[in-house]
């Protein structure tokens, strides 16, 4: 998984790349490879042990060359590593040396580490600014490190743009501090440059004017870009964005005269904005247009963004770049020699290369549902031949909507089943499903999968005479049967269909172990047993005879069994902590049980002694609390806007009647 990617400064021959790791204590590494593609890539450096700290925002995250390598040969890297005097885990900046030119490069020398409380907000950048000196960012710690102010602490390296002088070690620290650092002659820790952050992830400098600019990961609102000054307090948590919380909280905020500055510009969660990662000042030759433009990203929605002015009003605005894709969770933004902008998708392991759009008049793919040749061109509402339907033990909540499900492969493919029970459909399959509300039909959404292994999602609208479904072009939010209902855009379907899920979701063992009556002979089946009998899988039927299966949420089932499949429904394809999932906390159905009085991955949500789960106290249980919420906390974050009052009752019961924490 990518994290980091950079050039040695004056050689644009090369590239190098941060991987981020794999499991806890283990090592990793930097890849290098030619920018023309010469020859293959190689490993240049193992670093380690590094730590995902309970599979959080840890391992190696920052990478970044002395601006005079060819007299130092040093690369310095920040990462997360196992131990630590107090906690369970460090931030460490350090570097390694080469003695071949960069072909390679050993020995960690470490210039400062501190210790991690928990396993978020890390930040992890590191770059060197035009005045020679090494900068770094690092996060709160996590919550609850907003219960004692620490983002307006100015002592640590908590909550922190940091400033330090790698060139003027001395025999008492491996380091200097500027003279110019607010506090170089006290009140605060030496190394601040600025303070204030809650999730500082990702900042460059403008090759051109040397400003610095900044993302930094909001909480339950905002996402906030800032152009980032010297002795600057940008206000978490007495701020989130613009949003003031001073008065609110006296904790969190002791002192809320203090001098703060607002963000550049901000992202509401109600809009387009979920987990910003920070970019680059575009500054190349390729896209004339985008001079000047700061380039940057969401780690969940996947949008790429523009920041410019408006010529008008002189007032910041974002444009999305990728409309139609590609889409990835965002890890980083590089500059090669040019000034040219690559793109790091940390869960998809790419990297891309902005590059002038090709002029497209319209998008090519059909504009409606009829033209798609997955349904009857003479009736939409029915599938085309070769279109198999299949349905689940364990729906997702979709705000109360009938749902019908339909897949398709290409002919003389089989789908693979991994050993995770995920099926992996091959290139060229589709998944189709349908919403309706009270017998209406609202929704068919497309997911595909290209030559390239890559998932993209269309959305069509039905029309109220419900005899066509037309395309929408991006996300769009309308009044159905009285509710709130959300089309999703192309890149927001990639926020729950997970690469670590498996992309599709429900198309697994446990959810599709079950009968189904077949509409072709009227006939009713194991779905397992029938892909099996007609070679679509590649596991023969006696091979899925004790196969796992799933409960019903709302069957008489024992209560454990149908709450594990809710949650493995509508929360796992985030919650897991394997193959690129973007929690430690695992609720999938038969992870082992880990949550029972585990303390809150995020926010309490105001809710005093609130833990993930609470034996006998679902009141303070975090899964059913965010489950009956409809606001910035709610859970699943998106696609619901009515409480899913029967699933939660289940894991409400569940919790009640739970005297202890299971075995």
């Amino acid at each position: 998984m990518p994290t980091v990617m950079a050039q040695i400064p004056g050689d644009g021959s090369r590239w190098f790349v941060a991987l981020r790791g794999t499991r806890n204590d283990e090592t990793t590494s930097i890849v290098s490879f030619p920018t023309d593609g010469s020859t293959p890539a190689h490993e240049a450096a193992t670093v380690g042990p590094v730590d995902y700290v309970m599979g959080g925002e840890g391992g190696l995250l920052g990478m970044a060359f002395h601006p005079r390598f060819s007299e130092t040969a040093r690369v310095y890297l920040s990462y997360v590593a196992p131990g630590g005097v107090t906690e369970r885990a460090r931030s460490v900046i350090a570097y390694m040396t080469t003695t071949d030119g960069g072909v390679s490069f050993g020995g960690v020398t470490e210039v400062l580490s501190f210790d991690q409380p928990y396993g978020n907000h890390k930040g992890g950048g590191l770059a060197f600014g035009p005045d020679g000196y090494l900068y770094a960012t690092f996060g709160d710690g996590r919550y609850p490190a907003d219960l004692d102010a620490r983002g307006q602490n100015t002592n640590g390296m908590f909550a922190k743009v940091i400033r330090i002088d790698v060139d003027a070690e001395s025999d008492d620290q491996s380091y200097g501090i500027p003279a110019d650092n607010p506090f170089a002659s006290g009140g605060g820790e030496p190394a601040t440059y600025a303070w204030g952050f809650r999730n500082p992830f990702r900042f460059s400098f403008d090759r051109k004017t040397g400003d610095l600019w900044l993302g930094d990961v909001g909480e339950h609102t905002r996402e906030e870009i800032d152009l980032v000054q010297r002795g600057g307090n940008y206000g978490w948590p007495c701020r989130e964005g613009t949003l003031d919380f001073a008065a609110l909280d006296p904790i969190r905020c002791p002192d809320p005269n203090a001098p703060m500055t607002a963000p550049i510009f901000e992202h509401s969660h109600n809009g387009d904005g979920r987990s910003i990662t920070g970019g680059v000042v575009y500054r190349g030759s390729a896209i004339p247009s985008l001079d000047g433009h700061y380039i940057y990203g969401d780690f969940i929605s996947q949008e790429l963004f523009a920041l410019d002015r408006d010529p008008l009003t002189g007032e910041p605005r974002a444009s999305v770049l990728n409309p139609h894709g590609p889409g990835a969770n965002w890890s980083n933004f590089a500059e090669d020699q040019d000034g040219e902008v690559y793109a790091l998708g940390l869960m998809q392991g790419a990297i891309y290369k902005m590059v002038p759009a090709e002029p497209v008049a319209e998008d090519d793919f059909p504009g409606l549902l009829s033209q798609t040749g997955c349904v009857l061109p003479t009736n939409p509402t029915l599938p085309a031949p070769g279109v198999l339907a299949y349905d689940l033990n364990a729906p997702l909540w979709s705000d109360g909507a009938e749902k019908q499900r339909w897949f398709a492969i290409p002919d003389g493919t089989t789908i693979h089943i991994a050993p995770d029970g995920d099926f992996d459909l091959p290139p060229g399959s589709v998944t189709m499903k349908s919403f309706s509300l009270n017998g209406r039909l609202v929704e068919t959404r497309l997911f595909m999968r290209d030559d390239t292994g890559a998932w993209t999602g269309y959305s069509y609208e039905w029309n109220d005479e419900q005899t066509e479904a037309s395309l929408l072009p991006g996300a769009k939010t309308k009044v159905v049967e009285g509710a709130s209902w959300a089309f999703p855009s192309r890149t927001e379907c990639n926020r729950c269909h997970t690469e670590a899920a498996g992309s599709t979701l429900g198309l697994e063992l446990g959810q599709l172990n079950r009968n189904f009556r077949y509409v072709e002979t009227d006939r009713s089946a194991n779905q397992l047993q029938t892909l099996a009998h007609v070679g679509l899988v590649d596991r023969p039927a006696d091979a899925l005879h004790n196969a796992i299966r799933f409960a019903d949420p709302l069957s008489d089932e024992p209560i454990v069994d149908r709450a594990r499949a809710y949650l493995h429904a509508n929360c796992s394809s985030c919650h897991r902590p394997e193959g690129g999932g973007r929690s430690a906390l695992d609720l999938r159905y038969s992870a082992p049980f880990t949550m029972c009085n585990a303390p809150p991955e995020g926010s309490d949500v105001g809710v005093a002694g609130a833990k993930i789960l609470v034996p006998g106290d679902p009141l303070r249980s975090l899964i059913t609390i965010r489950a009956g919420r409809r606001d910035y906390f709610r859970m699943p974050p998106l696609g619901s806007s009515v409480v899913d009052y029967a699933g939660s009752g289940v894991l409400h019961a569940w919790i009640s009647q739970m005297q202890s924490c299971p075995n």
